[in-house]
């Protein structure tokens, strides 16, 4: 028996803050929105983001989805095309209200990478192979 990772779902007390970050800043699309739930457009995986609260009615009260969260819950990781790329999301994310953790920089493991913060405070990279370690 083999499962097949379909879709990601983060939860959030403000659904509707988050997604407007990632449509208006990181420029997805979203397919679903609902008060609740907002489901983006993206190939492979669903992306999805649900309200906490709900998560516990889900759960029959489980006591995770109660507590408030402290720290990184996840990090999306997106590569670009190039270390110039890189530098120019990270611009424009951060220019239209994502949160300054790291500007790019070559990093020992050969990828030049920045990292950003959405609204609920996960911190999420931007890389690229550095071609001048390759």
């Amino acid at each position: 028996m083999r499962i097949h990772l379909e879709g990601i779902t983060m939860l959030s007390k403000d659904v509707a803050r988050l997604a407007r970050f990632y449509r208006e800043v990181l420029g997805f699309r979203i397919v679903v929105e609902e008060a609740d739930y907002v489901e983006f457009d993206n190939s492979g995986v669903r992306l999805a983001i649900f309200t906490t609260p709900l998560m516990a009615d889900n759960t029959n009260g489980h006591p995770s989805f109660l507590e408030e969260r402290k720290g990184q819950a996840f990090e999306f990781n997106f590569q670009c095309d190039s270390p110039e790329e890189v530098s120019a999301l990270y611009e424009e994310y951060v220019s239209k209200g994502a949160t300054a953790i790291m500007e790019p920089k070559v990093k020992s493991w050969g990828h030049v990478t920045a990292f950003f913060a959405d609204p609920d405070g996960n911190i999420h990279s931007l890389f690229a192979v550095n071609p001048e370690s390759t």
